[in-house]
């Protein structure tokens, strides 16, 4: 029934309150103890992850915050493949390297993958080559394509979202 898809839809979107557009239950962005790593963050931290995309990457809670925005937009596997690729870089098994980089190819390059990222024909055949004979770097191109789509797409309007506007509100309220 309607009532039951919206009821999942609203689950599914976690903390976004249906009632005032606001972004108050901060669990979904920062799941271990979510009071605690509120407490955590400064304003100072917030606040510069507006500077470049890649401090927002650098901070454990810009990435789960820019996570949940990406949720809300259903495009969250930009950041999981991007993610995914920055662990396979500190792969030292040469035994797993091989599976890891099926395992992420399957997941997010191949045609049809459950978590197909945005990439054009020539990057997907040339990551193809590159897994046949996996190394650490494998997933360059493909990765920093998906790194200038999220900081040229998704980024700005993270910057002026709810999540983020009422992450820095909070932030601040608690200073004074």
């Amino acid at each position: 029934s309607a009532a039951l898809l919206n009821r999942g839809m609203r689950t599914r979107l976690g903390c976004l309150s249906h009632k005032s557009d606001s972004y108050n239950d901060f669990t979904a962005i920062l799941p271990d103890k979510p009071n605690r790593a509120l407490k955590r963050l400064s304003t100072e931290e917030a606040t510069r992850w507006a500077d470049s995309f890649d401090v927002l990457l650098s901070h454990k809670y810009g990435v789960a915050a820019f996570r949940a925005f990406l949720k809300t937009e259903f495009s969250e596997e930009n950041l999981e493949f991007w993610l995914a690729c920055e662990d396979f870089k500190k792969t030292r098994s040469a035994a797993k390297l091989a599976s890891k980089a099926q395992r992420i190819f399957e997941e997010f390059i191949d045609v049809q993958a459950p978590r197909e990222v945005n990439i054009d024909f020539q990057t997907r055949e040339l990551t193809r080559r590159n897994v046949q004979e996996p190394s650490l770097s494998c997933f360059d191109q493909a990765q920093g394509k998906v790194h200038s789509l999220m900081e040229k797409d998704s980024y700005p309007r993270f910057l002026r979202s709810k999540i983020y506007t009422d992450l820095l509100s909070q932030t601040q309220r608690r200073l004074s």
